[in-house]
């Protein structure tokens, strides 16, 4: 359905002649001066988030040196291993999130055994990313549809699939692609350009 034409846009700082814009709210289009404007469907926008943020973290796993995997910088901290493991795991929660309309901890499978490799980490990591790229399929209503977290049936809170989607996994991801990249620096593996140069790539 169209909304109705939109009359006094002005046409500049200088307040010129006015302009008129039409808003098709089914094809997600404005039309401003002849001009029509396409807004981007949600799934779009997320695509190329998760893209972008897919490979850099893909380029820091590619630095994981095999004979480091059981280095710790604490007696607290997970190993080198055990993080890119976990890393490469993430892109999993996507398809819960964007597949079920919630979780229950209670369900969750037993913590996973560390990969002994880089090239099983990378396998793993490939693996999890085309699986969650592919759910990513959904219609603007999909996801902003609300997804909840349970623990035994308890709600602990709800909130849009999209925002879920961001938060449990690119930037859980983003957050843990950082712990890495000081794994890296602390063993003296040159860290890769990531939102800008580092110190070894990029300027």
């Amino acid at each position: 359905m169209d909304v109705p034409e939109i009359r006094g846009i002005s046409g500049g700082a200088g307040g010129g002649a006015c302009r008129h814009a039409t808003v098709s709210s089914s094809e997600h289009t404005i039309r401003v001066s002849g001009v029509t404007l396409r807004r981007m469907a949600i799934k779009d926008g997320l695509l190329a988030e998760f893209d972008h943020e897919m490979g850099t973290t893909r380029k820091l796993l590619e630095r994981v040196p095999d004979d480091r995997l059981s280095w710790k910088p604490h007696v607290r901290s997970m190993s080198m291993g055990g993080l890119a493991t976990h890393l490469a795991n993430l892109p999993h929660w996507g398809g819960t999130i964007l597949n079920e309309p919630f979780f229950d901890l209670a369900a969750a499978p037993p913590n996973l055994q560390e990969k002994t490799s880089r090239a099983d980490i990378l396998k793993a990591f490939d693996e999890t990313t085309k699986q969650t790229r592919a759910s990513l399929d959904k219609s603007d209503p999909e996801l902003l549809a609300p997804w909840t977290l349970k623990r035994g049936g308890q709600e602990m809170f709800s909130m849009p699939r999209i925002a879920a989607f961001r938060s449990f996994v690119l930037y859980h991801i983003v957050h843990h692609r950082g712990q890495l990249s000081v794994y890296l620096r602390l063993n003296d593996v040159p860290v890769p350009a990531i939102y800008g140069p580092s110190a070894d790539e990029g300027s």
